[in-house]
Parts: C-alpha cells; structure tokens; sequence
C-alpha cells in the first residue's frame, strides 16, 4: 500500500513538472523586420506566469489590449492584468506628449531586468511593438509550454520606413475559405505588414456577394473542377458541364474578415478588375459585352482576356457605381482598386457603341477611352471620399493625378507614374511577383516561368535607382503580388510566400541603410523555424550557389561561392567528375584556370539539396 502510494506520489510529482513547462534563455535578438535602433545590453529579464501585465492610459478592453492578452494566453502566459503598474511587469503606454520621430506606427521598446516596458503614440505602435517582443522570445514558444524565459535586456527604437506595406492575395483563380484568410492576415501581422490587397474578381471567378446582382455569384463565382491539372494544361470548359468549383464570400463574412484586419491594424482594399478580366461577369450578365454571345467563368489559361466590359453602354457604368455602392459598406477604408489591367481593345474597336462613346467625349483613341472609363469610377469614388487604385496603364489613359498607380513594370513604370504626378505603389515584377519561382524550377512545384528568390526580394527596393529626391515622396511603399493560377491550396500559397514575404516586409519597414543580407540569412533560419513551429509552410529555400568571379590574371580567375541558405556545405569538382560528399568542400575563395569546368553540389542537414550545377570559370554560367 505504501509502495503504490509512493509511486502515485511521484508520478504527480513528475507530471506537476512537465506540467510546469520548460525553462529557455534566449541570447540573440533575431527581429524581422530589422528595427531602426536596437542595442543590447548586458542583463536579462525573465518571463513567467506570474508577470503581470498593465496597460496605462489604454483600456483593458480596448481591441489592442484584448488581442495582446489573448495572445499571451495562447503562449501559455496566463498573465494577470494589473490595474497600475507594478515592478516587474509588461507596461504598455500610450504617449501623452507625441513623439514626432516615431510617428503612427513607431514605439519604443525597453526591455530592462526589472520590467518591459512599450510606449507609442498609437494603438497601432503598441501593436507592432507587441510583435517585436513576440520575437525575442523562443522560436518555438508558439507550441511548447514554458515556465520561464530569460530574454536579453535591450532598448529598440522603430519605426517604419513606408506607410504601404501591402500583400496581395488572388482569391479569384482558387477560392480560399474564410479561416485561410484570416491565417493569412496572421502573417501579415507578424512581420509588420499593414494592407491586405484581395483579389476578389478575374475571369476565373466574382468571390464577393453583391446583393443587387445575385447572378455575379449565382453563376460568377463557379466553374467545371479541373482540380490537380497542372494550370498550363486544363481545357476549356465544355457543353453540359457541371460548374461547382468555387465558391464566395457572403457580406457578413466579408465584414468578418476586415473586422479582424482591423484588429490587427490591416487595413482591407478590395480588388475588383474591370473593365478586362470580366469572363466572370459577362456570364452572369452577358448584356454588358460590347457584342451578344454566350460568356463563361474561365477555368486555365485565358490569353489574350478578351472579356471586357462594354465603355459605350451606360447600364455598365451604373452596373460599377451600384457595386461601388455596396462595397462600401463592406470596406470602410480609403482606397478601393478596379483594375484597369491588360485591356484588350479589339471589342472596343469593333463596337458601335464604344465609337460613339468616343466620338462624343472627343476621344481620339480605345487608350483614351479606357481612361474615360476609369475616369467616371474614379470621380465616382472621389463624391464618397475614396481614392481609386489602377495599374501602370492607366497613366498612359489619361488618368488623372488622384488615382494611385499600382505599378509591376519596374523602375520604368514608378517614374512614369511619379513625373506623371501620382503616388505610387512599387511593385515590380523582378521583386515583387511570388507566384514566380523561388528557386530552380526543376525542383519546385509548378510556377509562373521566372525566378525571384528570397536574396532576390531582400535586394528589393520601392525607390528605383537614379530617381530625383523631388519625385521620392510620391512613392507611397510596395505590395507583393500573389496571384494563384499554378496555387490550389492555401498551403501551396504559404509555401510560395515564405520565407518571401519576410524580406520583403524587411525591405519596406527597415531604413535602407540598415539592411543587411548577411545578418538577415542568419535571422531568417531562425524565423523558418518559428513559422513552421505556427503551421506555416516554408520553401527551404534555393540552393544553386551564386558563383562570384574575380580576374586575376589572363588565365586565371578567382572563384568564391555564396549559399543562400545557412549551414549549407558546397562540395565541388574541377576534372569533369560529379561531385560527391566526398569532393573537395569549399571553404574559401579558389584560383582556377578560365574555362575550368567547376561542378557543385551543395548538402544541408546531411543531405543533398537540389542536383549538380555546372559552371565554366571565366565564361557563361
């Protein structure tokens, strides 16, 4: 009897332990983005269950506040809130005098061994600031339950570099359900990003209810299922078949998901394309094509997108302004995108309608048409107080200096818009694009046929090159576009945008000088390793070495290698052999004669990573 009651006494002793949770001291401050200012110091402070948290001058109940307790909570942080501060414990302080270097979305950060304590002038700071401490603290601390952190003492002063710091996400091409988007957002809010760009209408779906046109989902939002058919390959739709792939979003859940944007200080810009683009449209309402025929949802590959939407019918302008109408209702913000992408003109040209449109307006051509079109959505928009957003092509339609041009085509694209006298989003396809590969294509799921890789992204800058001081202030920030023709699933799309979307919300936060690829490739292993901790899905990266040559003589070159991935061990050869781990390693710069066949392959974590690439030293790669 004794016996069993011992036993019985210390296994309640060794679960009250494990219970209790693990102790971790925490040594390197790895935050993305990189702050404007951090210093750390020599002491630590210590994180338990008994640290209290207080919210001076911010109410408990504040959205802020709640998110932040809930979030602690979820860390196994069942913290207590005090009702004034005490040593020891979390402060949270809005300024009473603004602090004007630190602007709305700035704090300061001290983390001393008697407390932590956050200071902003907004909600929004305190917010971001809650986001930092988040990552000093275990990359794992999402899942595993700890009794005790030691976290570096430290001071971080920050602020961000851009106040547009967007992500897009295609919901119109593959339908992802309400709690994707909200994982989404999460991601989003992480790593500082504060515009969520939703693609809600292509021609391969309409994903937004509008209740006076019950047809754009009844028929819009649904297409034949050609689901795991490589993109490039899907057929079109044929007579008789079922559309029941798809899927949309009722009002309700709309508003849903932009009252948890708003939690998170994400503002929600919705993204409807018009007038090209509209294959899903035009089959719910066929009558606002510039000709009579049968339209349909697109399932693949639609080029060239001749589905547009008649500019000489006035039920089409009274179609856009009563959706206008109910947008917004849903989104309560500033800027509000339509498009004005790739429009194909043939219809126009071709329609009776359309030439008598322009020949009223004194239009000269379909390109100054498009820009009467977008015109009359934009003052439209203007009467409600909202500010239209279209791409590049709009400047050379006329557009005028109110709308924000979104622009992909490079540094060609921002200074036109910028001379033009518009502000810009910077988006450019080389840095911007992650339905792009991210490293070679032989070992990656399917993609659009180019490469932006991660060191690629962190390159990334809104401001192109060469561009005069006096232009700068027109560039608003950037965007990274996801659109979602070769991406199925939600998890495909978390694996083409991480760890992407971590260089490119360090490339729009962190002041440019500040940046550093080298510490950034240390900190993104640790960031992999926390996202992947949370769920999320992360590309290993790529591991073709970058080859850096150097001329030392007429013959000779000098060769070094650079990893994109840390702990990456490249073995290579130069007599022709395929490399092997038993191949010479590299482990610094080498002198080779030019024309020397120089073959690598790299290994991480033990293993061989991607295949064997070749180079000709002095000659093409």
């Amino acid at each position: 009897m004794k016996r069993a009651l011992l036993y019985i006494l210390l296994s309640l002793t060794i679960f009250a332990t494990m219970s209790c949770g693990r102790k971790a001291e925490v040594k390197d401050i790895q935050v993305i983005p990189e702050p404007v200012f951090c210093v750390k110091k020599a002491h630590t402070f210590t994180l338990t269950n008994k640290t209290q948290v207080y919210f001076d001058n911010l109410g408990q109940n504040t959205t802020t506040a709640k998110y932040i307790s809930k979030t602690m909570r979820k860390m196994h942080f069942h913290s207590p809130l005090l009702g004034k501060r005490e040593s020891g414990c979390i402060n949270f302080h809005l300024n009473d005098t603004i602090n004007q270097e630190i602007g709305d979305e700035g704090y300061l950060l001290e983390v001393r061994t008697g407390g932590v304590y956050i200071s902003a002038n907004t909600e929004a700071g305190l917010f971001y600031a809650f986001q930092t401490f988040m990552q000093l603290l275990p990359d794992d601390v999402a899942t595993v339950s700890y009794r005790r952190i030691s976290i570096p003492e430290c001071t971080i002063l920050d602020y961000p570099r851009y106040t547009w710091r967007g992500s897009h996400l295609d919901v119109s091409r593959h339908f992802f359900t309400v709690k994707e988007v909200k994982r989404h957002l999460d991601l989003m809010a992480a790593y500082k990003l504060n515009k969520f760009h939703w693609h809600l209408t292509d021609d391969h779906g309409w994903r937004i209810e509008i209740l006076k046109y019950p047809k754009l989902t009844e028929v819009g939002a649904w297409r034949p299922n050609r689901a795991g058919i490589p993109w490039g390959e899907i057929l079109p739709a044929q007579p008789g078949e079922t559309a029941d792939y798809g899927g949309f979003y009722t009002q309700d859940e709309v508003r849903d998901i932009v009252s948890y944007a708003a939690m998170l200080h994400i503002d929600v810009i919705p993204e409807i394309e018009v007038p090209g683009h509209c294959s899903a449209v035009l089959a719910a309402y066929p009558q606002f094509a510039c000709s009579e025929g049968e339209y349909q949802v697109q399932v693949g590959p639609y080029w060239p997108a001749e589905a547009v939407l008649c500019a000489g019918n006035d039920s089409v302008m009274a179609f856009l302004k009563n959706v206008a109408d109910e947008l917004v209702t849903m989104f309560p913000y500033d800027y509000y995108h339509f498009g004005g992408d790739e429009i194909v003109k043939e219809p126009w040209e071709e329609c009776p309608h359309c030439q008598a449109r322009m020949k009223k307006e004194h239009l000269r051509n379909e390109q100054k048409l498009e820009g009467w079109f977008m015109g009359q959505l934009e003052n439209y928009l203007a009467d409600q107080g909202k500010t239209l957003i279209g791409w590049d092509e709009l400047v050379n339609a006329g557009t005028s200096t109110h709308s924000v041009i979104l622009s992909w085509c490079g540094a060609r694209g921002v200074m036109q818009a910028a001379r033009h006298g518009n502000q810009v989003i910077a988006a450019p396809a080389d840095f911007c694009y992650f339905d792009y590969y991210q490293a070679d294509p032989a070992y990656q799921p399917a993609a659009m046929p180019h490469v932006v890789s991660l060191q690629k992204v962190y390159q990334y800058d809104p401001v192109p090159a060469g561009m005069p001081k006096s232009l700068m202030p027109k560039i608003l920030g950037g965007r990274a576009n996801l659109s979602t023709e070769y991406i199925e699933t939600y998890k495909q799309a978390e694996y083409m945008l991480l760890p992407r979307l971590c260089a490119f919300s360090e490339a729009l936060w962190s002041p440019a000088e500040a940046k550093d690829w080298s510490r950034f490739r240390k900190k993104i292993e640790h960031h992999k390793n926390r996202l992947e901790t949370k769920g999320y899905t992360c590309c290993p990266g790529s591991f073709r070495p970058t080859v850096h040559e150097a001329v030392e003589t007429d013959s000779t070159c000098k060769v070094a290698f650079e990893s994109e991935v840390l702990n990456t061990y490249i073995f290579y050869t130069i007599d022709g052999t395929e490399p092997t781990r038993e191949s010479s390693i590299y482990v610094g710069p080498i002198s080779l004669p030019k024309g020397t066949l120089l073959r690598t392959l790299s290994f991480y974590s033990g293993n061989p990573q991607e295949g064997v690439y070749d180079y000709v030293v002095g000659g093409k790669k």
